[in-house]
């Protein structure tokens, strides 16, 4: 049941993001752009025109929706790395994985209740956990995943991990390999939504395990 939970968790907590992605982007006037356009430009409280990494106009009309999904978000990738227990080894990898998976969710939290225009410092402070922590908690899952555990989350992972941390170093240094600033950062941050909605769903869909008589 704890599995089946924690499923449910990844599963909601990816599947709200990108409705609220769809609806908050939806609302600006000015076409928002997936290549120009940062994530947290969606959770900007003010209108006004951002000069970095690259000048932009800015003005988020759903901007609390979407800083209100960040922080739902983030609650339920702890929650279903809390519950999850099962699917993991014993030892060290798997332990230190799972911290560092719910340090992209702790990022994702603070990113929501502190918007890039409002309180730059800790909202970069939420990115770098989601990119730097949590990328290199996707990296380590490969290994610490159980080999009785879902097949295709656990071959995945160290891949997912290698692309999103190298995304976020090109991100980071400005190097952006004509995908823009926003497709970019895409990159090194998706792959962990990608990873949970994997791993949420075989934990919310697997069989029951036999029971022992």
């Amino acid at each position: 049941m704890r599995v089946r939970i924690a499923g449910a968790a990844w599963l909601a907590g990816v599947a709200q993001f990108f409705a609220v992605h769809g609806i908050a982007q939806s609302a600006w006037d000015r076409p928002y752009s997936w290549a120009r356009n940062n994530i947290s430009d969606l959770g900007n409280a003010r209108c006004a025109v951002q000069p970095d990494p690259t000048p932009r106009y800015v003005c988020s009309p759903e901007h609390g929706l979407m800083n209100g999904s960040f922080v739902v978000l983030g609650a339920l990738l702890v929650v279903g790395v809390v519950l999850s227990g099962p699917l993991w080894r014993r030892g060290a990898t798997a332990r230190v994985a799972r911290v560092l998976l719910a340090g992209a969710g702790a990022g994702f939290v603070l990113a929501g209740l502190a918007p890039a225009d409002t309180s730059e410092n800790v909202h970069v402070l939420g990115a770098l956990l989601i990119m730097g922590t949590g990328n290199a908690g996707l990296l380590l899952a490969g290994a610490g995943l159980t080999s009785h555990g879902p097949a295709l989350p656990r071959r995945a992972a160290g891949p997912l991990g290698v692309v999103a941390l190298a995304a976020c170093g090109l991100f980071s240094s400005g190097h952006y390999l004509g995908l823009g600033m926003g497709g970019m950062e895409r990159v090194a941050v998706f792959p962990v939504l990608v990873w949970a909605l994997l791993t949420g769903a075989y934990g919310l869909l697997r069989p029951p395990e036999p029971v022992a008589r």
